[in-house]
């Protein structure tokens, strides 16, 4: 067979909002490799571990490939035209208020500019809402209300020329670690420059930290209360400053006045004499950056928390200059550019609300039949219109709802209601596919052209660099097909994703002259050449500042219509206090390694690797007042506003780093990956009333240990169905899978029956010692294994996933016996990888430790773990802090 040359593409990661460039390696058809971009502004040449296993998460295992029509493969004719018909037999018989459509910043630009003008334009619903409203709308809504946008107004580059760094809420070193390695880079050549985290959890971003303030979840508003107040009583407020270039100062400050010292370190559960330190370091350091992240704003009062540090950095001046300000940094690749497009229910378009101006103009420029005239249904409000029944058509872009919005089980109910499903998806197994009438498969990273807008206002491009798997198809295009089918085909006549960005572009300057601050005019007559070689620059891009603007309100004129900046009061919600069985105060959040619903990351096993299996973590001192050990199983539960009892199963992990009474839970998992499906069942659907975000840092919860009769790995060729235990969880491997279960008494004794049914044909080779409570059984078809169970009373007495998979590489002889036999398996264990990068095992870096490694450092020249991520650098240090 021919080959060709590898060729070398520009990309970039589809992650978080930083937006590193990628160059990728592609040879037959297939993407080999990647790096980092050398000269890329955001990551220099850096990826974290998520970003340099793309090649091994580009693959078609999984993937929807064909349109299917209630469940059945169909074409894309049949899917299109059933899809245009019935959306339009909705709006005919109900209006287009029955239709709605939910998507997410994995999208790209292009994706979300066809969806909003067919929406807000074309069918006449801003119903249009999505998965960024679960991430940083408090943030923006804050910052909309204060400084006339919701648009990032710094850059990155300011993390590390401050002076001081307050990262609130945000465990930066595991959720983007390459922007954490320029700050760690920054601070260790200024030794002036601090670092304070206020965080719960004694997270790895914390252990790093000059001052880790360890705050009860939800008082990060009085901290912020406390701080203004301390900065007037101490008379370090701009008074300048607050007169030229603000509103609101005096009744902000007057609303803050009970938050003394002793006051707010009562309501935050911080030391004072830490808090005042915080204070001195904030009052004495003019080149202040605070960085918002999902810790403060995904609470009930998320809104009022971002207010609450606005009012700070503008009572004190601190905005719009080098190295100063306030940074919301965004979860999702491209969910800058959802606002920028006006993706969301509560804006129209390129950054214009719903005024009879705006209504008008969108009409004009898009030639528009039936403009929307009011904003919609926000994401968590879908839900209840799904069940009054309001909404009769769904169509659900590049996001998987049912695992992600508080209270899944009520989602899936809905959706199952809802007349119309429609989901265009890469995965055609997700907790939302299940819901689907109909499925369009889409076009994946690697597959699709367009931009996307990083966190810090940089365009940035995607470059199609395979074929697309199957028959899918790019978001845009489908989108375009339906729109065709529905008579607005000269509206949506788009040769490439070319043609639209110029059309944004365009859009973005129209009749703007200043007013709006989200700009790229410039780039509106941009040809296919240029826009293939666009170059990451940051918005605006104008004739003016045709090489983009670092940051915004440099002259202290802000968006407003007056052009000034607003301080509003914030009130601080009171804590909320626990019914007698709810106890624990749950929290959730990110791994490592792992990135949202793992539809990517839990393909590669190498990402699997530091952490295989869902947890709930808890202090050691709550653990020794439950009688619980690690690994020990238990129930989490909670109530929901209506009385209904949800819980959840979890394996126990002991951490130092909790607070007493406090638990953390990864929000990872979903139905496809475990038995119980995600921790956001344990969530309720509070909501910031202000910016529509549920709540889903903070529950409270009950906890009982559970019993169990015995514990299982397995390893098998494909996937195991229909598992009747308790709990359960599995994995890929390069050539199998592993499912880790546990029987529980209410299970009937199952396991007999269930390994009798497993066994089927296969030859038996096993062990067994029925006092001791151990099982093992290789499954095997001659010399080669197809199955392997162990069985033991402790889930520490198995073998772990990388043991197992260089089992599953052996031929099953009579010295395999020996195998079965050992007594403890944990001789035979790999060790659980610290460095993912360079496969660096704990087993390795104590070793080396061992032998006088004293250092990060030392270990980086020994092993190379730390040398390129960094993400396992917090690791490292505490394995030589033992």
């Amino acid at each position: 067979m021919n080959t060709v040359s590898p060729a070398s593409a520009s990309t970039t990661c589809p992650y978080c909002g930083v937006g590193c460039g990628v160059q990728a390696c592609v040879q037959d058809a297939r993407l080999q490799r990647v790096k980092g971009a050398a000269t890329h502004p955001a990551n220099r040449g850096r990826l974290c571990v998520k970003g340099s296993a793309l090649a091994d998460t580009s693959q078609q295992s999984g993937r929807l490939l064909y349109p299917r029509l209630h469940g059945v493969r169909t074409d894309w004719n049949t899917a299109l035209d059933h899809v245009a018909a019935s959306l339009s037999a909705v709006i005919e018989k109900h209006g287009p208020g029955a239709v709605a459509m939910y998507v997410s910043g994995q999208l790209l630009t292009e994706d979300l500019y066809v969806a909003n003008k067919l929406m807000k334009g074309f069918l006449g619903s801003a119903n249009l809402d999505g998965s960024t409203r679960l991430s940083m709308a408090p943030a923006a809504t804050a910052s909309l209300a204060s400084l006339g946008t919701a648009a990032p107004p710094g850059s990155f580059e300011d993390m590390e020329t401050c002076d001081l760094l307050v990262l609130a809420g945000w465990d930066a070193a595991w959720t983007h670690p390459v922007l954490f390695q320029r700050i760690s880079a920054a601070r260790a050549a200024r030794s002036n420059m601090r670092l304070v985290v206020l965080d719960p959890r004694g997270t790895a971003t914390a252990g790093a930290a000059d001052l880790h303030l360890a705050l009860r979840p939800g008082s990060d508003g009085a901290l912020f209360c406390g701080l203004l107040c301390f900065l007037q009583r101490r008379g370090v407020l701009d008074r300048d400053f607050l007169v030229a270039h603000t509103d609101g100062a005096e009744a902000a400050l007057q609303a803050c006045a009970p938050f003394d010292l002793d006051t707010t370190a009562e309501q935050t559960g911080i030391d004072p004499a830490d808090l005042e330190q915080f204070f001195q370091w904030f009052a004495r350091t003019p080149r202040t950056v605070t960085v918002l992240a999902q810790g403060i704003a995904q609470a009930a009062s998320g809104t009022a928390q971002c207010q609450a540090i606005l009012n700070c950095h503008l009572a004190t001046g601190r905005i719009g200059q080098p190295g100063m300000g306030v940074f919301p940094i965004s979860g999702q690749a491209n969910g800058t550019g959802v606002q920028d497009v006006g993706a969301v229910a509560t804006q129209l378009a390129a950054h214009m609300d719903f005024t009879p101006d705006n209504i008008e103009r969108m009409a004009r420029f898009w030639g528009a039949p039936r403009m929307a005239t009011a904003p919609g249904v926000t994401a968590l409000g879908l839900n209840e219109a799904l069940e009054r029944g309001q909404i009769k058509a769904l169509w659900i872009l590049g996001s998987n709802p049912a695992a992600s919005l508080p209270e899944p089980a009520r989602v899936q109910r809905a959706l199952q209601a809802c007349p119309l499903v429609i989901v265009s998806e890469c995965r055609q197994h997700t907790d939302t596919t299940a819901c689907a009438h109909v499925l369009l498969p889409a076009a994946d990273w690697g597959e699709k052209d367009g931009s996307q807008t990083s966190a810090e206002r940089r365009l940035l491009r995607q470059q199609a660099l395979l074929p697309a798997a199957g028959e899918a198809r790019p978001d845009w295009q489908i989108l375009c097909d339906v729109a065709r089918r529905l008579g607005f085909a000269e509206a949506f006549d788009y040769p490439s994703p070319a043609a639209i960005f110029r059309e944004h572009a365009a859009l973005s300057a129209f009749e703007n002259a200043g007013s709006r601050v989200f700009d790229i005019g410039a780039l509106a007559s941009v040809d296919q050449a240029a826009y293939d070689a666009l170059p990451p620059l940051q918005w605006p891009i104008t004739a003016q500042a045709p090489e983009g603007t670092p940051r915004l309100f440099t002259e202290q004129r802000f968006a407003t219509p007056s052009g000034r900046a607003r301080l509003l009061t914030v009130h601080p919600a009171p804590l909320t206090v626990p019914a007698h069985d709810t106890p624990f105060l749950l929290n959730s959040g990110r791994l490592r390694d792992q990135w949202l619903g793992m539809g990517r990351t839990g393909q590669a096993p190498r990402l699997l690797a530091h952490t295989d299996t869902p947890f709930v973590a808890l202090q050691p001192r709550d653990a020794r007042s439950l009688g619980l050990r690690e690994g020990d199983l238990v129930e989490l539960f909670a109530h929901d506003d209506n009385g209904q009892r949800h819980a959840l199963p979890f394996p126990v992990r002991l951490d130092d780093g909790q607070r007493d009474g406090e638990l953390f839970v990864p929000i990872h998992w979903n139905a496809q990956s475990g038995s119980h499906g995600g921790v956001s069942r344990l969530f309720c659907a509070a909501v910031d009333p202000v910016s529509g975000r549920p709540a889903l840092k903070a529950a409270w919860v009950g906890l009982r240990p559970l019993k169990v009769r015995r514990w299982a790995v397995v390893l098998s060729r494909a996937p195991l169905q229909m598992l009747p235990f308790g709990w359960w969880v599995h994995r890929p491997l390069r050539e199998g899978w592993v499912t880790r279960l546990a029987e529980l008494p209410g299970d009937s004794n199952v396991w007999p029956g269930w390994f009798e049914q497993l066994r089927g044909t296969l030859a038996v080779m096993e062990y067994q010692d029925e006092a001791a409570g151990i099982h093992r059984a290789l499954l095997h078809r001659g010399a080669r294994l197809e199955m392997a169970v162990f069985v033991a009373p402790q889930p520490g007495a198995l073998p772990d996933s990388t043991w197992l998979q260089r089992l599953l590489l052996k031929e099953v002889t009579e010295e395999s016996r020996a195998l079965l036999r050992q007594e403890h398996h944990g001789s035979l264990m790999a060790a659980r990888l610290i460095c993912n990068c360079f496969r660096v095992s704990e087993a390795q870096i104590l070793g080396a430790i061992a032998q006088g490694a004293q250092s990060v450092e030392e270990l980086g020249k020994r092993l190379r773990c730390g040398t390129n991520c960094g993400s396992c650098i917090p690791e490292l240090r505490q394995l030589l802090a033992r």
